[in-house]
């Protein structure tokens, strides 16, 4: 962390979701006090608040909150986006296409403000759907993006606002940093109510298994979809490394995990951890995404010395736990995160 870090001011955006709440919590644990912390959602719906953060209520589509988020700022971290599972994503692909906005107006206001480098929160949905069609997939390198075939929607908004952060730094100067999140997952997310992610989403029904005495599951597809699921530490860890690497300036990058699973697979940890085996109902009708992505970590451990490695069996069952938790507290009439 350089002195520059923890003098200047640290702007996240999408503070209030998921990965910009422990983003905040990494940088505060790191003794950083001057964090503004921005969210649309009214505070007591925002997963995480740390303690000594300047929070605001802002909807970063709006060209001039994104200049009141970024006033003073030294460095800006955009996670702000509408998003969720691929529940949400294949069907809500508007509201992921008018994400665009945000990093549009939030780039620009950033550049205005003087901040020295800008980080843009991409996706592994960039990548080439046309390479990810078989379930036993190749990992995909930073190249595979292009020629472009992201996935409709959500995959095509982050294509583009890379297209952005990269002129940016290449017109007028400004350090943009790009890290494609493969599947995000940890405490303090979503796990019910139709944004989750499969990690989480999975927890949750092995949990209301067991809770209301079922000897079954749901899953969506036909269970052989594969994946590399990241755990959150890994992510807030990786964020910060590509951001203050000068050789990864206004250069995609893959952040995620190596460790490729099936669902099913996924199914059997969560099972394992729950200490219960149910009966798998596929439903085939289902949003399941495409057959199989994971990434190639070759490139992001020959610049940094370091890859994501959070095994999936450890950092789920700390992603059952809290989920657990939060499920027993609202079926006791506690307020929860959803």
């Amino acid at each position: 962390m350089s002195d520059t870090q923890k003098a200047g001011l640290i702007v996240v955006a999408g503070a209030g979701g998921f990965i910009g709440g422990a983003l905040v919590k990494y940088f505060a644990d790191r003794g950083l006090t001057r964090i503004r912390a921005v969210d649309k959602k009214p505070l007591p719906e925002w997963y995480q608040r740390v303690p000594n953060v300047e929070c605001l209520c802002l909807d970063l589509s709006d060209e001039a909150n994104c200049r009141r988020a970024c006033e003073n700022a030294t460095e800006v971290y955009n996670l702000a986006a509408d998003m969720g599972g691929m529940g949400f994503i294949e069907r809500f692909r508007i509201e992921c296409l008018r994400s665009v906005l945000i990093n549009t107006h939030m780039i620009e206001a950033a550049c205005r403000a003087g901040a020295q480098r800008y980080f843009f929160s991409s996706s592994a949905c960039v990548y080439n759907t046309e390479l990810q069609e078989d379930p036993d997939v190749r990992a995909l390198k930073e190249s595979d993006a292009y020629p472009a075939m992201a996935e409709r929607g959500y995959g095509w908004e982050k294509l583009f606002s890379e297209m952005f952060c990269q002129e940016y730094w290449h017109e007028r100067g400004m350090q943009t940093a790009i890290g494609r999140f493969h599947n995000v997952y940890g405490p303090f997310g979503t796990w019910d109510g139709g944004r989750e992610k499969a990690p989480a989403a999975i927890c949750r029904k092995v949990i209301e298994a067991k809770d209301r005495g079922c000897d079954s599951i749901e899953i969506w597809g036909d269970g052989k979809q594969t994946r590399s699921f990241m755990y959150i530490d890994d992510c807030t860890r990786g964020v910060d490394l590509i951001m203050h690497s000068d050789d990864l300036i206004a250069t995609p990058i893959n952040l995620g995990s190596g460790e490729l699973v099936s669902i099913n697979q996924l199914v059997s940890v969560a099972e394992e951890i729950g200490g219960v085996k149910l009966r798998r109902e596929y439903r085939l009708d289902a949003p399941q995404g495409v057959a199989g992505r994971n990434s190639d970590n070759a490139m992001i451990k020959q610049i940094l010395g370091w890859e994501p490695d959070t095994p999936l069996g450890e950092g789920l069952a700390k992603t059952y736990a809290w989920i657990e938790r939060q499920y027993l507290d609202r079926k006791a009439g506690k307020r929860t995160v959803s």
